[in-house]
C-alpha cells in the first residue's frame, strides 16, 4: 500500500486544478485502506459524459518559486514521486476496480520544463501502450516544453492544458515571477493550434485533435475581470480555447502570499459566466457590464445585468428575434433560443405558458419580451 500512501499526498491538493470539475459533487475517497484515502473526482468530459477522474501531479517536488503555490520550492512538507512505470500501474489498478475511469495528469517541474514533460509523455505512452488504456487522459503541458513534445501529447491525450494562471506577463510576474508569460506559456497554447490547421488528426486520436483548456488564479494578481476576460476572449478567438477555468485565490501557509485576503468565490462564479457569454451567446467584451475599474457586479448575473440596461425599456418581439438576439434574453440558452425559432415556424408565441412548454423559464424571459406585440409581465400571477 506504499504506492497508494504517495498516490494520496499527491492527490491530497488537486482542488487546485478545477478542470473538467463537476461542481454539484464533491470529490470522493477511494480507500484500499482507511490511511490510503486517495481523492477521485466526479467530472464531466468534453462529450457531456460524466466519469471518476483521477486528479494528480507525478511528482510534488518544484524548483519553482510561485508565490501562491502548495508546492513551491523551499516550502516545508513532504515530497512524494511517482516513477512513469509505476504510476501507469497504480492507475490501471484504479482503473481496474471501477474507482477511476480516466486521469488528469500534471506535475511539479523538477530539472526543468522539457524534462518533466517526457515524464508525463512516458506516463501516457505506457498506459496507451503497454496497459492498452482507451479511456480519457488529460495532459498538462509543462512550462518550457518543446514544440515535438506538445505534439506528442496531442497524440496521447484527450485534452491538453497549460496555465497561464494571469491574464497578462506584468500580473504573472506578482503570482511566478520566474515563469515567463510568452515564451512558455502562451507559445504552447499557439502551437497547439497551429498543429491542429496543418495537420490531419493523428491516427490514434478518434480522428480529431484534443481540445484546450487554460486556469486563471482569480484575485493573486490584483488583476481585474476585464483584464482576464481580455485575455480569455483573445484564446477563445486566436487558439480555439475550449473552456477557461478560474480559480479563486486562497492563501496558503507558508507562502508569501499566505496573508493576502482570499478571493470572494462568487467572483469566480461570475467569471465563469461572462467567459459563457464570449464563447457560447455572441456576447463581445464591450457588452459585459463592467462597473468601476473593470470588474463585474457581484451580486447579478452579467446576462441579467446586460438585459436590465439594454431590454427594460426596448423589449425584443420573441417572434421575429434573431437567435443571436434570443441568446441576449435571460433564460434562453442556445438550445431554447432553438426550440424557439422552430416553434415559431407553426404559429405566432402568444402567452409565456408556450414558453413553460419549451422548457423556458417564463419568470426570467417575462420582463425583456414582447409576445405579439404585447408585455408578457402581467401574465405570470396567473401561470400556476
Amino acid at each position: 500500500m506504499e504506492s497508494f500512501v504517495r498516490l494520496q499526498m499527491l492527490t491530497s491538493q488537486m482542488e487546485l486544478e478545477p478542470a473538467e470539475e463537476s461542481r454539484a459533487e464533491r470529490p470522493v475517497c477511494f480507500t484500499p485502506k482507511q490511511r490510503d484515502a486517495v481523492f477521485i473526482h466526479p467530472a464531466q468530459l468534453p462529450n457531456g459524459q460524466n466519469i471518476k477522474l483521477l486528479k494528480t501531479l507525478l511528482t510534488s517536488a518544484c524548483e519553482r518559486d510561485c508565490f501562491y503555490c502548495p508546492f513551491r520550492a523551499g516550502r516545508d512538507f513532504r515530497r512524494a514521486t511517482f516513477k512513469p512505470e509505476e504510476f501507469a500501474s497504480v492507475f490501471m489498478e484504479l482503473n481496474r476496480t471501477g474507482a477511476a475511469e480516466g486521469t488528469f495528469l500534471s506535475s511539479g517541474l523538477a530539472g526543468g520544463g522539457v524534462r518533466t514533460q517526457d515524464k508525463l509523455l512516458d506516463t501516457a505512452d505506457i498506459l496507451r501502450r503497454k496497459h492498452g488504456f482507451r479511456g480519457y487522459i488529460h495532459l498538462k503541458i509543462m512550462p518550457g516544453a518543446e514544440k515535438p513534445q506538445v505534439e506528442r501529447a496531442m497524440q496521447l491525450a484527450d485534452r491538453v492544458s497549460v496555465n497561464l494562471e494571469a491574464p497578462s506577463t506584468e500580473r504573472l510576474a506578482r503570482l511566478a515571477p520566474h515563469k515567463q508569460f510568452l515564451d512558455e506559456l502562451l507559445q504552447p497554447l499557439k502551437w497547439v493550434e497551429e498543429i491542429r490547421r496543418t495537420q490531419p488528426a493523428y491516427k490514434g486520436s478518434n480522428g480529431r485533435w484534443p481540445s484546450t483548456t487554460t486556469q486563471f488564479v482569480v484575485g493573486g494578481a490584483d488583476e481585474s475581470d476585464l483584464e482576464l476576460l481580455t485575455t480569455t476572449s483573445w484564446l477563445n478567438k486566436n487558439v480555439r480555447l475550449k473552456r477557461a477555468y478560474f480559480s479563486a485565490f486562497h492563501p496558503i501557509s507558508d507562502t508569501p502570499l499566505e496573508n493576502k485576503t482570499a478571493t470572494d468565490p462568487l467572483r469566480e462564479h461570475r467569471l465563469y459566466q461572462a467567459s459563457f457569454l464570449l464563447r457560447d451567446y455572441g456576447f463581445d467584451l464591450e457588452d459585459l457590464p463592467f462597473v468601476g475599474d473593470g470588474f463585474l457586479p457581484l451580486r447579478t448575473d452579467p446576462k441579467l445585468a446586460w438585459a436590465q440596461m439594454n431590454l427594460s425599456e426596448r423589449p425584443l418581439e420573441i417572434n421575429r428575434a434573431e437567435k443571436r438576439e434570443l441568446l441576449r434574453i435571460p433564460g434562453i440558452g442556445p438550445k431554447g433560443a432553438d426550440a424557439i425559432m422552430s416553434a415559431r415556424r407553426k404559429g405566432k408565441l402568444r402567452d409565456l405558458s408556450s414558453l413553460r412548454r419549451l422548457g423556458i423559464s417564463p419568470e426570467r424571459v417575462a420582463p425583456f419580451v414582447l409576445m405579439d406585440g404585447k408585455r408578457p409581465a402581467q401574465q405570470l400571477a396567473f401561470m400556476e
